[in-house]
């Protein structure tokens, strides 16, 4: 565990490195491609879940480059938590299983019309969703829509950009737990156009062995919205796995290029389940979360694993 005198030098470090020059390009190692040197890889929206709003403790302050502020919804500041990775940390959770209410613990933030801020995603080529991740609880949780108590959410929501077209649970970026074909799975979820078919890389491994529970992992996800591909990581390794959707569900084949996402502000961020607007439960994750970060191009392999680095 980290003393508190180092997390403060952690901290003033990352502060200066987003601070000087306004890059954190010369942290990261030169990629085998050198347009990728000349890039700004500062995080869009960056959340550690120690800098509350001042004078409102339920939302979040987001250390990116958007200032997207998020909620921390139906917990408030009892969503922070203490815990031996450092200060605080998030928890999210479902709180009435047998209920069907929208009264889960999770974060985000909604706006029906696009959320400005966060126009960085905006017609953008690709995306990056990463963040360190603790399951603490049951999961995938009970379906409180059900009438069956044995029933299963499907899935078990980490984090992802809602799509422009978004009701709350439609994503352009997603890292999660999803059930594919019988068996959950840890996946990337992409939505390239608003409204459109989505694709799914889905990890191969045993997702009990890629998040054992209680144990904080690093995983992100990559989407090249360009080339139609996408990428799984845990510990800034890459993670063995297969696409889901056969054909080409993002329409990327043929003019024009580039390609890119739709040219429509997101409605929003998600984490630890769906709609951030609260007006339903969906996939919530009993889990606990820390230094989640949305970026604005897919990020290669290396960069990923100095995040990976950096964050730890």
């Amino acid at each position: 565990m980290r003393s508190p005198s180092a997390d403060r030098r952690r901290c003033a470090a990352l502060a200066t490195a987003l601070a000087v020059g306004g890059t954190l390009a010369a942290l990261l190692p030169a990629g085998p491609a050198a347009s990728t040197a000349s890039v700004p890889v500062r995080p869009v929206a960056h959340y550690d879940f120690g800098h509350p709003v001042p004078g409102d403790p339920a939302r979040e302050r987001d250390r990116g480059t958007s200032g997207t502020a998020i909620e921390l919804v139906n917990g408030g500041a009892a969503m922070r938590v203490r815990d031996e990775r450092r200060g605080s940390v998030l928890q999210t959770r479902q709180r009435s299983p047998e209920v069907r209410t929208n009264d889960d613990w999770k974060a985000g933030v909604y706006g029906p019309g696009g959320v400005a801020t966060l126009r960085a995603f905006n017609a953008v080529r690709g995306a990056t969703v990463m963040g360190w991740f603790r399951l603490t609880g049951e999961n995938p949780a009970p379906n409180s829509h059900s009438a069956d108590p044995a029933d299963r959410y499907g899935a078990v929501g980490l984090a992802g950009v809602l799509s422009g077209t978004s009701q709350g649970h439609d994503v352009r970026a997603l890292l999660e737990l999803i059930t594919v074909d019988g068996v959950l799975k840890v996946v990337a979820l992409g939505r390239r156009v608003d409204g459109a078919g989505s694709q799914t890389f889905a990890a191969s491994a045993d997702w009990r062995t890629i998040l054992p529970p209680g144990r904080w992992v690093h995983l992100a996800a990559a989407f090249d919205f360009d080339t139609g591909t996408m990428a799984l990581y845990r510990g800034g390794r890459p993670l063995p796995g297969a696409y889901v959707v056969g054909g080409d569900p993002w329409g990327v084949a043929g003019p024009p290029e580039p390609d890119t996402a739709s040219p429509s502000d997101p409605r929003g961020i998600k984490i630890g389940g769906s709609y951030p607007q609260n007006t339903r439960e969906g996939n919530p994750c009993h889990c606990r979360m820390d230094d989640l970060m949305f970026f604005d191009r897919a990020l290669d392999g290396r960069e990923i694993a100095r995040f990976h680095r950096w964050t730890r």
